[in-house]
């Protein structure tokens, strides 16, 4: 039965446990267009059963049209507006820090602050307990309350170890559908937090069909899904083995422009092995090459699992036509070719390591160094100049490219807090010297890199010293030393001059922390790799680890073999570990 005014048709069976449910509850934004059909919609809903007890009594629970302030008291300046005297300003700063303070201390703010602490420690008896007794005082809840309490109903049910964790997890997700009704009736408008939510009680009740309607739904809403919105419906279908319909959901993430990450093409790798879709698999292959490049490992224990397994030693072309290949190869920019699987029979899979010509310690087979586009690195250096000009005084930046332009180009740039203190507990100039000597002497015309220093290290502590005074003056009067000002981030500087002239980046930070996660691009990665240049120090002295002859990335050979690497290891210490595949020589047959 569908209510007049209901914006649902929905695809999902009229089997699911939540099919009576959702068909009562029009998602409508606009609820002041709607109210009477939303009323409409809930006079039958006390009959149904889904949950232990009625919370339907709208008479009993009216909501103005229009929110009264009653959180502040305080009797404002009689001074005139027009008069900007100093009195009102102070008066009415008084006031506005009064009113934040009533918000806080009012019922709706202690409520706020107490489910936030819940959601915290992951707390949800006592969540939907501070819920009861809100609903019982009359309180006004807000989006950011209901969505607190839907977070913990749909995450706080995934761990089950016996029946009463079962009942309590069952009763659980009931409450959290109760409270997703209730904030409806209440014409509090959700917004992507709560369709996710709703849609991980979906998953929890074993429904991926309703978390994908509500996807859809929201888009409908005019909100735009986020990767985490398409994640329950997802993983749900992958969990459940239901291979189109996981392969529905991606196409409708790249639809909207989702891109997934690991999990999500991991979960539909698995999946397709599963499943025995081998144009599947290898797709997804070279999606996890383009967008992850090294996996973790997980991801490369399902890709082990699939060469290892019958089904990947019956697929594969008996005879190729070398020349399509090789013109793959070229249109691709190295590493693979994309002409689908190569070769017949068995697969030697083997856990191996590269050594540091890019020769593959199992197969012999060179890995090779796929180019990075010159546009691709400009347009990079735009947007990180667009960036470092919004987080930085814009006038300090402007001043460091013009005295870039004044000074370069450079064949490398050292990060020189980073290779002062490396071992060190004081900043140390010797090493750092050390590093400009081996960089000078490496460099095609013998001349000194760029080292980037805060001000601080370049006035003040070990930089008084006589020594290092000389050190110093003779840099910066060769033009090779640039001193970040007073608050700033002098890592904007080092990897924009870096990436402005393509030359060698010396740092031993391995630039992974929100700084580098503001780029939001997947060509740092890989510009990365080929061009940052570590620093070992042991007692045989100091040596720089030069960026590798090859792409740290999934790859593709000629005659059908795979490379895979992890994404631990490769660290000064511990070599990295790649999962190599490859058919037996008599099994190839190119054209």
């Amino acid at each position: 039965m569908m209510f007049r005014g209901s914006s649902f048709a929905p695809s999902f069976s009229r089997a699911s446990p939540l099919f009576s449910f959702f068909t009562k509850i029009p998602l409508h934004l606009k609820f002041q267009n709607n109210l009477r059909n939303i009323r409409h919609s809930f006079i039958h809903y006390e009959n149904c059963n889904l949950f232990p007890k009625s919370v339907c009594n709208i008479q009993a629970y009216r909501f103005p049209m229009e929110r009264v302030s009653r959180f502040c008291s305080i009797t404002l300046s009689a001074t005139p507006l027009d008069h900007r005297s100093s009195a009102f300003v102070s008066d009415n700063r008084i006031s506005n820090n009064a009113r934040k303070k009533a918000r806080r201390d009012s019922p709706e703010g202690v409520l706020r602050s107490k489910l936030d602490m819940c959601s915290k420690h992951c707390n949800v008896v006592e969540a939907l307990r501070l819920y009861d007794e809100a609903r019982s005082k009359g309180i006004e809840l807000n989006q950011h309350h209901y969505n607190v309490l839907l977070y913990l109903c749909s995450s706080g049910s995934s761990v089950e170890s016996s029946d009463d964790d079962v009942k309590a997890s069952n009763l659980q997700l009931k409450r959290g559908f109760e409270i997703f009704q209730q904030m409806i009736i209440s014409k509090v408008s959700p917004n992507e937090a709560t369709f996710t939510n709703v849609a991980r009680l979906a998953v929890a009740m074993d429904d991926p069909e309703m978390a994908f309607y509500l996807v859809k739904q929201m888009k409908d809403s005019g909100i735009p899904p986020r990767l985490r919105s398409y994640g329950p419906a997802l993983f749900g279908f992958c969990e459940k083995g239901m291979a189109d319909r996981a392969y529905e959901v991606d196409a409708d993430m790249a639809e909207n422009g989702v891109i997934p990450e690991e999990p999500e093409l991991s979960a539909l790798l698995k999946l397709s092995a599963d499943v025995k879709r081998e144009d599947k698999v290898y797709e997804l292959l070279h999606r996890l090459r383009a967008t992850v490049r090294q996996v973790t490992e997980s991801t490369f224990e399902i890709i082990e699992g699939w060469f290892n397994s019958e089904d990947a030693s019956k697929i594969g072309e008996v005879k190729w036509d070398v020349s399509k290949v090789k013109e793959g190869i070229i249109r691709g920019g190295g590493g693979w070719h994309g002409q689908g699987w190569l070769g017949s029979g068995q697969w030697n899979v083997v856990k191996t390591q590269i050594n540091e010509k890019g020769v593959c310690n199992s197969c012999g087979e060179k890995l090779v160094c796929i180019d990075i586009d010159p546009s691709e690195t400009e347009n990079f250096a735009t947007s990180l100049t667009n960036l470092a000009c919004k987080r930085e005084v814009k006038s300090d930046f402007v001043r460091f490219q013009e005295w870039l332009q004044q000074h370069g180009p450079f064949d490398a740039v050292i990060d020189g807090a980073n290779i002062g203190l490396v071992t060190q507990k004081e900043f140390n100039f010797y090493q750092l010297n050390t590093v400009v000597s081996k960089l000078r002497q490496l460099s095609p015309s013998k001349r000194l890199p760029l080292i980037i220093l805060h001000r601080s290290r370049v006035n003040g502590g070990p930089a008084q010293k006589p020594n290092n005074k000389k050190l110093l003056e003779f840099w910066k009067n060769s033009g090779a030393l640039y001193a970040t000002p007073s608050g700033s981030n002098d890592d904007w500087y080092w990897l924009y001059a870096a990436v402005s002239y393509n030359c060698l980046l010396v740092t031993n930070d391995e630039m992974r922390d929100h700084l580098f996660q503001l780029l939001g691009t997947s060509f740092f990665p890989r510009w990365k790799e080929k061009h940052q240049v570590r620093l070992s120090v042991s007692r045989s002295g100091i040596s720089l680890r030069m960026p590798p002859p090859y792409s740290i990335v999934i790859q593709e050979s000629e005659n059908g073999g795979w490379h895979v690497p992890t994404i631990s290891g490769d660290d000064l210490e511990t070599p990295r570990q790649w999962l190599c595949a490859t058919r037996a020589r008599n099994n190839l047959h190119p054209l």
